[in-house]
């Protein structure tokens, strides 16, 4: 079970909820979806696997939850930024600060994320894809912002770009996370600069 709380759940209940889809987390990062069953996510939060039903109707209702959660949480915490940040360079920082400090802090659910929007439902893939489009417009904007000479779909590329820089640290641990967290700013940051 991680140490750090997980933007997964608000609301009545959370802490169960919470515990479960942090575990399920876990266990499909390392896992796999497919190799994981309702039992085992059961004995991961000490219940048994039939009780789980009590708050999600099946494992597809986890990773729905989980991955629209995570969707939902990205978007409005970049949302925010770009609504109280002043200048497009501190705004860029902003946004690489929190999507490095989010996958630094949320290893799992970087994993998942990158490797289960096959295993949604239609209905989950169609929200969390949306979800996503929005979120990465947030960037879009602010790259194009910060890097004038960028075209759009310049700067759509160069933010799943740098997605993919950031969104590696589940597979680098070579350093300590406020070390790596400085770096990849950097590195990120750098990378957008490029860019223009």
């Amino acid at each position: 079970m991680p140490a750090n709380p997980t933007p997964l759940v608000q609301g009545e209940k959370a802490n169960r909820r919470e515990q479960i889809m942090a575990a399920a987390a876990e266990l499909f990062a390392h896992h796999g979806f497919h190799g994981v069953g309702i039992d085992d996510i059961g004995a991961a939060v000490g219940i048994s696997g039939p009780a789980l039903y009590r708050h999600f109707r099946s494992k597809d209702a986890i990773l729905g939850e989980m991955l629209g959660s995570i969707s939902h949480f990205l978007l409005e915490g970049g949302t925010a930024r770009a609504d109280a940040v002043g200048t497009s360079g501190e705004l860029l920082a902003e946004l690489v600060r929190f999507h490095v400090d989010f996958a630094l802090e949320h290893p799992a659910l970087i994993t998942v994320q990158e490797r289960n929007l096959a295993n949604l439902t239609d209905s989950d893939r169609r929200q969390v894809r949306a979800l996503q489009r929005q979120y990465v417009e947030v960037w879009v904007r602010a790259i194009r912002a910060a890097v004038p000479k960028l075209g759009e779909r310049q700067a759509r590329s160069s933010a799943h770009a740098v997605f993919g820089l950031i969104n590696s640290t589940p597979y680098n641990r070579h350093l300590g996370d406020g070390e790596l967290a400085d770096l990849l700013c950097r590195l990120a940051l750098g990378a957008l600069s490029a860019a223009g």
